[in-house]
């Protein structure tokens, strides 16, 4: 028991000591996890022996589980700045391997389910790698423990059933790959270290000649509550977390001129949702800040062109472009009015409309691509 307490410790301090390594080793910056998101995961689960307190009625030892299976889904949002919360359902399953006990021997069997809501606090890491995010967190909840088991030996043939519930507490930490073939979409591999507080009391009734402290009875019937406490989970999964409203790539460098401009025009990036011209939230803070820099930069025009996926809300070849042509031109007309708002002289503006010409991302036809549908900003 004093050794697997001690496995215990060191697995408990090795999270945050991994964390630590991780945050010394390179320059960490956050993960741009941004809006809302859902996520889910499976895998394999080990649980600790628990111990079985000692009982006027019922013999004490270790109950011990079999490698069982995890599932966890989530809903979460993410802050923006590497931040996230989440709310989660979860669920284990494993099948009860033996009771060990210093005078009863006898064969196993039935399930452990185990179920719950976890509110979680995470925190997504940059090392520097584009394909690779570590990130830790904890949380805490309610969780519920049913028990259908059973031990037949001589000496005793005992029940355990019922369902407890109490607060629970966790752990995590893992690894995010985002997918190059579909923006927002990430897998994930992920440890977790679940608890439960205790004990946990579960009816139980027994027949049998063994009773407290395992002591040797007449042969007689038992029926009370079965403690057990030091119920200590280990999980490790796989899984996928989509991301609603995944923050749009950089814009692409500038080409490379063979002499140095006298001045380098300066260019911004706003994005639009598919068949619209609606500023968002961070659309805006672009063009504020385009605005503001035009007030410290020294030009002589600002070109504000609009653009299209090749995509249509009105199929038919003609009249598709002939949409986005229009559809373009109301987006540049768009940024032209809040850049005027933010105080940039309406006469320095030129304004264009290219619908679908000049993709940044080329694609085939009909395709929804989001960083064709923009309005760049050009300083001159």
């Amino acid at each position: 028991m004093k050794l697997r307490q001690g496995l215990l410790a060191q697995t408990l301090l090795s999270v945050p000591l991994v964390a630590g390594l991780l945050l010394c080793a390179a320059p960490v910056m956050a993960q741009p996890v941004q809006g809302l998101y859902v996520g889910g995961e499976g895998g394999a689960t080990f649980n600790q022996d628990q111990m079985v307190r000692s009982s006027p009625m019922f013999p004490h030892g270790r109950d011990r589980w079999r490698t069982g299976g995890v599932g966890i889904g989530s809903v979460g949002y993410g802050l923006g700045n590497g931040f996230r919360v989440e709310v989660e359902g979860d669920y284990r399953s494993m099948a009860y391997k033996q009771f060990a006990g210093s005078t009863v021997t006898g064969r196993a069997d039935g399930r452990r389910q185990t179920y719950g809501v976890m509110a979680n606090a995470l925190f997504d890491m940059d090392i520097g790698k584009p394909w690779l995010f570590p990130y830790f967190g904890a949380g805490v909840g309610y969780g519920w423990t049913h028990l259908n088991t059973s031990l037949n030996g001589d000496q005793i043939s005992q029940h355990m059933g019922a369902t407890f519930g109490n607060f629970a507490y966790q752990g995590i930490f893992g690894l995010s790959f985002p997918t190059p073939w579909v923006v927002g979409l990430s897998m994930t591999a992920e440890y977790r270290f679940w608890t439960m507080l205790g004990p946990q009391s579960h009816s139980s009734t027994a027949w049998g000649t063994v009773g407290g402290a395992n002591l040797s009875k007449s042969y007689g019937f038992a029926s009370g509550n079965r403690d057990t406490k030091t119920d200590f989970n280990h999980s490790l999964m796989l899984g996928l977390r989509y991301e609603f409203n995944p923050a749009p790539p950089p814009p692409p460098p500038p080409a490379e001129s063979a002499a140095p401009a006298p001045q380098a025009a300066r260019s911004y990036l706003i994005f639009f949702d598919w068949d619209k011209a609606d500023l968002t939230d961070r659309a805006r803070s672009i063009v504020s800040v385009a605005a503001q820099a035009s007030t410290h930069t020294t030009l002589t025009r600002i070109t504000v062109s609009g653009y299209t996926d090749n995509s249509s809300a009105h199929p038919g070849e003609k009249r598709g472009e002939d949409y986005n042509m229009k559809l373009s031109l109301r987006r540049a007309e768009v940024v032209k009015a809040e850049l005027m708002r933010d105080g940039v002289p309406g006469t320095t503006i030129d304004l264009h409309g290219y619908g679908e010409a000049n993709p940044l991302v080329h694609t085939a036809a009909n395709t929804k691509e989001p960083q064709n549908r923009r309005v760049e900003i050009i300083f001159q």
